[in-house]
């Protein structure tokens, strides 16, 4: 039996969350009409989603249900696990007991799962695409901060390599991962030789060098210039430019090709220089749009690439996740069109 995450590895605002918060109002009025009609309906509530995916967020579930409803040793579920991969329509999860004790939570527990489910399945196709390469996680500048915790949980979750925040590397075990921004770059007047020295010169070294080669649009002849100056201390350069510029090396070779943003032909030109010079040992990595479709034709090109960063991509496609009461004492009692999915792969939660 795999095994779950502790319920106090997740903070919630508990009791905003029993106040109902962040609820949908009509779960509220549901649970207060309930408790003035002094009625208490056993039901069984049916946690599914319409697409393949690779789900995430169920031990975050198990412990907002175990800290926010009322009476959670009276409640009984049966879940699958983070990490597993699911068929449309198929059961994920189902919570029996009296619907006033949990009814206010749906919204919330849903939405774990809506998004943790997102991201980690996003990430997932990302990594499969890549073939075995590494996979960075690099989209949290694309969303607002406070989400950074969980989605670097279900990055983790969906295979990825590494993550860019602190906040994202909370479970990891790890420092995040970076390379030199433009910023840094800039603040040299644009001189990424110098920005990389001040790098190289005041960070750990058990910081990796990896420069970022684009900033003058020449990521060749930068490329070259950095590696000449670190050597073997460089790990890898990281090509990052615009799909609206045209690197200064595609020049001569235009007519073929899409030659805007990072392109084939450009991190061709790029090893091939490295190569030629003996840096072999310096890796290439991209990023700039990459998403799992992108990352599988470089792939198939044979496209010299040795690590991918991926951005707003994992964001791209939503996972949605509806609950529904299938049972009421036992009997089936749902919408119509809706029917009780059993899935003999839950297992039971201790409560």
């Amino acid at each position: 039996m795999k095994k779950r995450l502790d319920p106090d590895s997740f903070d919630f605002p508990v009791e905003k969350i029993e106040k109902g918060f962040y609820s949908d109002i009509y779960f509220l009025r549901t649970q207060a009409i309930l408790e003035q009609a002094d009625m208490a309906p056993h039901v069984t509530v049916q946690i599914f989603q319409r697409d393949y995916a690779m789900l995430c967020g169920i031990d975050e579930v198990i412990a907002l249900i175990k800290k926010c409803s009322r009476n959670p040793k009276k409640l009984k579920i049966m879940a699958l696990h983070d990490g597993d991969k699911v068929a449309p329509w198929e059961t994920v999860m189902t919570i029996e007991g009296n619907l006033a004790d949990f009814i206010h939570l749906e919204t919330v527990y849903l939405g774990i799962l809506a998004r943790r489910t997102k991201i980690a399945t996003n990430c997932s196709r990302a990594v499969e695409a890549a073939n075995g390469k590494p996979v960075l996680f690099f989209p949290s500048r694309f969303d607002e901060y406070t989400v950074q915790e969980g989605d670097g949980y279900a990055a983790k979750v969906g295979g990825m390599d590494n993550v860019s925040t602190p906040a994202n590397a909370m479970c990891w075990g790890v420092e995040a991962a970076g390379t030199i921004p433009h910023a840094l770059i800039a603040a040299f007047n644009g001189d990424t030789l110098a920005a990389t020295r001040a790098f190289d010169k005041y960070m750990d070294p058990k910081i990796s060098r990896i420069a970022l080669v684009d900033f003058n649009n020449d990521c060749v002849n930068t490329s070259l210039a950095i590696a000449r100056e670190l050597g073997d201390k460089l790990e890898g350069v990281r090509l990052d430019t615009s799909d609206k510029m045209v690197d200064v090396s595609l020049i001569g070779q235009m007519g073929h090709f899409k030659p805007t943003g990072v392109n084939e032909q450009l991190v061709r030109n790029v090893r091939a220089a490295l190569d030629n010079e003996g840096f072999n040992h310096v890796k290439i990595i991209v990023s700039g749009g990459f998403n799992p479709d992108r990352i599988r034709l470089f792939e198939q090109n044979k496209v010299p690439v040795n690590v991918y960063a991926v951005g707003s991509s994992i964001f791209a496609t939503n996972v949605d996740f509806t609950a529904d009461v299938v049972l009421l004492d036992g009997k089936p009692c749902a919408k119509t069109g809706r029917h009780y999915l059993p899935n003999e792969r839950l297992e039971n939660v201790e409560m």
